[in-house]
């Protein structure tokens, strides 16, 4: 699927830059109150385009190797089974078994995590520009902890026949990655983790955490139907949705943790009192 590249991005974040720079010569008092909030936003989409960027060149990074990536990727399997969790073979049967089902679960892998994405960050810009930095934030930590783990290569199981996995979008020509290493969108080898249920974890725990409408609870599916649906094509291992989520958490946990640090500075400095001036002794008459 063609998703921008690296260098339209870098496009992109270049004019929002300009445009941030030209808002900025306007006097605040001849700008309409509605334009007001262009040059916010003209910086926010100059910086998430910028990462944007800097993920889709990380890819071009001189990772294509297979070494190891079967191994680790059986040792996975291994390690589910011994926590006792469910097959992610019993998913993709079930989804196999129903045309349209397989079809939709294919489409849905394909094209929806990066426009759900960008429609929550500009959502939540707009509606909760309060809460915005937080789970940007979070989403920075949980992107730059899954490109880093990359590299540590893992087969997904759908390079597994022998255990029962099929590659589901062979079967329905929707597929985010080419028939070798190098080609495609994605990387083949790029199992651990999955940015898909890390980047539905922002949507659907950024939703409910920063809305207040009781329709905030019809979101959160999106994680749990990601999850299922990474498993269901056999491009992820249940592991590595977790392994997303979890650097989400830490993510936020982090920001958090700055955050109160910083309030802490500001509050004792606001406490800490200023001396007051020595006053100049008076000469003796």
């Amino acid at each position: 699927m063609p998703w921008p590249t690296w260098d339209q991005a870098a496009v992109a974040a270049l004019i929002s830059i300009l445009v941030w720079l030209g808002l900025r010569t306007v006097r605040p008092a001849r700008l309409p109150h509605q334009q007001s909030h262009l040059e916010p936003f003209a910086l926010e989409f100059a910086f998430v385009a910028s990462l944007y960027a800097v993920w889709r060149l990380a890819r071009m990074l001189p990772l294509a190797t297979t070494t190891g990536a079967m191994g680790r990727g059986r040792d996975i399997a291994s390690l589910e089974q011994a926590m006792h969790l469910p097959s992610e073979l019993s998913v993709q049967q079930f989804v196999l078994s129903r045309d349209w089902l397989a079809s939709a679960t294919s489409w849905y892998y394909a094209t929806v995590h990066v426009p759900a994405l960008l429609v929550f960050l500009a959502w939540m810009f707009f509606r909760h520009r309060d809460k915005y930095p937080h789970w940007r934030n979070g989403l920075v930590v949980c992107t730059a902890g899954c490109l880093a783990i990359r590299f540590v290569r893992v087969a997904p199981p759908r390079f597994f026949p022998d255990l029962g996995y099929e590659d589901l979008a062979q079967h329905y020509g929707i597929s985010v990655y080419g028939p070798d290493v190098q080609r495609g969108v994605s990387d083949q080898f790029a199992a651990m983790p999955s940015i898909h249920v890390g980047w539905a974890a922002v949507v659907s725990l950024g939703i409910v955490a920063a809305s207040t409408s009781i329709w905030r609870w019809v979101f959160l599916p999106h994680v749990i139907l990601t999850t299922l649906v990474v498993a269901a094509t056999a491009n992820h291992w249940w592991l590595d949705g977790a392994v997303a989520v979890v650097l989400l958490l830490v993510g936020l946990a982090v920001d958090t943790a700055v955050r109160r640090y910083r309030a802490a500075r500001r509050v004792a400095a606001a406490e800490d009192p200023v001396p007051a001036p020595v006053a100049a002794a008076e000469p003796s008459g």
